[in-house]
């Protein structure tokens, strides 16, 4: 493992990139929601990263409440990276899932559990024997209310699991750039493919009162 795949890029060192966008051409291939930018009234975006994002979108997409889920990458320096450029650690980004959730039917709280608890947040750059900058911990929110609660979160979850330190990056939502079309719902797609979660095998304790 080249050391540089664990220590995030500058903009002198990241790539170039390039202006044309990778899009989706096909709906989500379980729910068949648009795969594209928009949130229906009434819902809200939640942008997380816990390792190989192929088993991470299917946890959220099979979580009733759960609008729809796409993978892409989020949080580094060069515009419009394939996947084989985020591979190189020479982007910055991590792979995330982009959620579209109904607050009313799950919330946000209970999304964060599952976050918490199906990776382990103290990996620092990797996950499990996934390493590099693209399998960080991360949580991108979508607004201030979203911040406070993730938080809050994070603070219940540090106290439960003691001296080990959360290295999660929490940060607002900045540019997502959506994966190629055969990362999307990847599991469905291939049900035998990788899925790498793996928890600390410790629940995440109730919210402060």
């Amino acid at each position: 493992m080249s050391s540089d795949k664990l220590n995030m890029p500058t903009a002198e060192t990241a790539l170039i990139g390039r202006a044309t966008p990778i899009l989706p051409t096909s709906a989500h291939a379980v729910n068949g929601t648009e795969l594209d930018a928009t949130i229906p009234a009434g819902h809200e975006a939640l942008t997380v990263g816990m390792g190989c994002f192929w088993g991470a979108e299917r946890l959220f997409w099979k979580q009733p409440g759960v609008y729809s889920t796409a993978v892409g990458y989020s949080g580094g320096l060069t515009p419009n990276p394939t996947y084989e450029e985020v591979c190189t650690g020479k982007t910055g980004h991590a792979e995330v899932v982009r959620i579209i959730f109904d607050p009313v039917v799950i919330s946000l709280d209970e999304l964060l559990t599952l976050f918490w608890e199906n990776h382990d947040p103290t990996q620092g750059m990797r996950q499990g024997n996934d390493m590099g900058t693209q399998y960080r911990s991360v949580v991108y929110t979508h607004s201030d209310e979203q911040t406070a609660a993730v938080t809050d979160s994070m603070a219940r979850y540090q106290a439960a699991l003691g001296s080990h330190p959360i290295t999660t990056e929490i940060a607002p939502a900045g540019n997502f750039y959506f994966a190629e079309d055969y990362h999307q719902q990847y599991l469905a797609k291939n049900p035998d493919g990788y899925c790498g979660l793996g928890g600390t095998g410790i629940c995440m304790p109730p919210q402060f009162k």
